[in-house]
């Protein structure tokens, strides 16, 4: 009911009935698949399985609509690693499990992003997106009629996350390691490949992931979609164990395993397929008329009723009131700094802002040889074979959605864009994932409505549609419930590659966008001064379009060496970045656009501004083009040396060199890690 408020329909989507991911036009006769997943309860009891069959059930999403996954991204989120031994624990572990997870499918981790908060106590978010790529013609277009085989193909059902759905959406009080699937990437490896034959040869009329959930829902779900009944057989299906019940077979999430309909004079050559590739395939049933799903065992007949009464669950519409907490968050900013620089200091050496070069190293990001823009800047670019680039990302904010709700998914959404943007794309799809403690609550429920809101209503704005998603709730431990935490990934398309250069000796740094006096939620607000609370960021659709689309044309045009996102940590940290990456210190004035004071000049998180570098060939130029679009921009000072100073007027307030910040920035979440 409440999902429907977000724009799902666009001039490059492509809808076709029980798929599992999204679908976008690419141009020349090719399509993008997009999906997002997570695997928080099971990460939290045990990250490394729970991380790695998160990645793997996202993966067969993909490979459901007949595309070969070509990248993955993930999004995490532990507890404070500052303090807490066991959130360490389950962020090595997580990240391990991805890694070899993805490394073993060939499948390159090309982006994400790391976050740490004490909400996530005792407890984990993983969120994984994958994309995939293929031919428009070669789209699994499904369908069915009375006779088709139905197929189960792959790894064997056991007993392995029998109730790993109902296990999600209980409050996290045991550790049930039985409801945790066990991961086997090397299976999954080989389905891909068999799958990808057997639809070169036509032999797929319709396919479905087993997720969540088991056979039952596959089963429900891909005869409500194609508007046919099913009728199976669970003593026709392979399993691990012996003596699996019923409701075992009908429930368990194993991993690795792909539900098909063909006809009868395909299966042949299809479990012909599946003998090369040494996967297991059992013809578990047929398809009916008349919309039934009948479940038998042998002659018994176990069920039968309606697929639809299955599949498609009431919908949510909960009381809702607003959290009585807002009205008690700090409401006074607090007194001046006396030293900005060791400031500074201490925001690039953070957890949440540091460098995440010791979680991507871990990642294979460039096997498949697509990878042109790699992880560590805004979004990463992938090469695609019509001659095109595809940009993606993936945010989230639980800070600013604390604070405000409705404006921090806004903001986080178009954070997302922002990054995108900064790679030359333009964005033209996302997913979300919303997650939040148990909607029985009112007041979790109003933070959910308010999010909604909000990211529904920047898509409408920018004509951005929503092209997949998921929620996920009762995300909660007895400390309570977590921070809400919608995630958001963006795709972008582009003709030609914008690949970064360094910033250079007499290069000039120019900020677009205005800074306002809005640190709520921010890293300066909650990390050096330990107030939650004051006014969250708020996005305007109208000015991020603008900005946006001037961002675009200095790129198209070559103007511009880099551009970069202002975000963590504000201005401060955002030219610090440029200066590490680029090796080279700059001189930044502090009479930026939008009045801020001298902490919020420095430290503000205000939305769609870009830090733009370009060289003396081209300012004027830049100059030019920014001043005729009217967007408000300010040119902050020049790149050169080894020291990044910052002045409000005369007064230098920070001075710091680059070695030293660079230091701080690169091997400080390692430290924690290992400490």
């Amino acid at each position: 009911m409440h999902l429907k408020k977000l724009p799902m329909e666009g001039p490059l989507v492509i809808y076709e009935k029980g798929y599992d991911s999204g679908v976008l036009d690419a141009g020349g006769g090719y399509v993008v698949t997009a999906h997002i997943e997570s695997h928080n309860h099971p990460s939290a009891v045990e990250p490394y399985g729970g991380a790695a069959t998160g990645v793997g059930g996202v993966i067969r999403d993909i490979l459901s609509a007949g595309t070969r996954p070509i990248a993955i991204l993930d999004g995490l989120r532990f507890g404070d690693i500052t303090k807490d031994k066991h959130a360490r624990w389950l962020f090595k572990s997580a990240v391990s499990g991805i890694a070899d997870y993805g490394n073993c499918l060939g499948v390159p981790t090309v982006g994400g992003e790391v976050e740490f908060d004490a909400c996530y106590q005792n407890y984990a978010l993983v969120d994984v997106a994958a994309v995939g790529f293929g031919k428009k013609s070669d789209l699994i277009r499904n369908h069915a009629q009375k006779g088709d085989l139905v197929v189960l193909l792959g790894g064997m059902t056991g007993r392995d996350g029998v109730g790993g759905s109902q296990f999600a959406s209980d409050l996290l009080e045991s550790q049930d390691r039985s409801a945790v699937q066990i991961p086997d990437p090397f299976i999954e490896k080989l389905i891909i490949e068999a799958v990808i034959e057997a639809r070169r040869q036509k032999l797929i009329h319709a396919m479905k992931d087993l997720g969540g959930g088991g056979l039952s829902c596959a089963i429900s779900e891909t005869a409500d979609a194609l508007g046919v009944g099913i009728e199976m057989d669970v003593k026709k299906v392979h399993t691990r164990e012996s003596g699996m019940s019923p409701e075992e077979i009908m429930t368990s999430e194993s991993q690795e395993r792909m539900l098909i309909i063909t006809g009868s004079a395909e299966i042949k050559r299809l479990q012909d397929i599946c003998a090369k590739f040494r996967i297991s395939c059992s013809v578990i049933g047929s398809v009916t008329s008349g919309g039934q799903m009948r479940i038998k065992q042998g002659q018994e007949t176990l069920a039968d009723l309606p697929a639809s009464v299955v599949a498609n669950a009431s919908l949510l519409d909960l009381a809702s009131k607003r959290p009585s907490y807002l009205d008690e968050l700090d409401a006074e900013p607090p007194g001046p700094i006396p030293d900005h620089t060791r400031t500074l200091e201490l925001l690039v050496a953070s957890p949440n802002i540091s460098s995440r070069a010791w979680v991507y190293g871990r990642y294979d990001h460039e096997v498949g040889i697509r990878t042109v823009v790699r992880p560590g800047l805004d979004a990463s670019v992938l090469r695609l074979d019509n001659g095109r680039y595809l940009a993606v990302t993936i945010d989230a904010s639980p800070k600013h959605c604390y604070v405000d709700p409705r404006h921090g998914a806004a903001g986080c959404f178009e954070e997302a864009c922002r990054n995108v943007a900064c790679t030359g794309a333009r964005p033209a799809g996302m997913l979300d994932h919303l997650q939040f403690g148990s909607p029985e609550d009112p007041e979790i429920f109003w933070t959910f409505l308010e999010s909604l809101g909000g990211l529904a209503e920047y898509s409408r704005d920018m004509g951005i549609p929503c092209i997949g998603g998921k929620v996920s709730l009762y995300n909660e431990t007895p400390a309570g419930p977590i921070k809400p935490t919608p995630m958001v990934a963006v795709l972008g398309l582009a003709d030609r590659p914008f690949v970064a250069q360094k910033a250079a000796d007499g290069d000039s740094l120019i900020i677009l966008g205005d800074t306002k006096d809005e640190m709520g939620g921010s890293e300066y607000y909650e990390y050096v001064h330990g107030i939650v609370g004051g006014a969250c960021p708020v996005v305007d659709s109208a000015v991020s379009r603008k900005n946006m689309d001037a961002v675009l044309d200095l790129i198209e045009g070559r103007l511009v060496k880099s551009v970069h996102d202002c975000s963590k940590g504000g201005l401060a940290v955002a030219a610090t970045e440029l200066c590490m990456t680029s090796e080279i210190g700059c001189d930044v004035g502090l009479d930026v656009p939008g009045g801020a004071p001298l902490d919020a000049a420095l430290f503000s998180e205000s939305h769609s501004r870009y830090l733009l570098v370009a060289d003396a060939k081209s300012l004027d130029s830049v100059t030019s083009l920014l001043g005729k679009r009217g967007v408000p921009f300010g040119m902050l000072g020049k790149f050169g040396g080894s020291r990044m100073r910052f002045a409000d007027g005369k007064k230098t307030v920070i001075d710091l060199s680059v070695d030293k910040a660079q230091r701080a920035w690169s091997s400080s979440l390692g430290d924690l890690v290992h400490g």
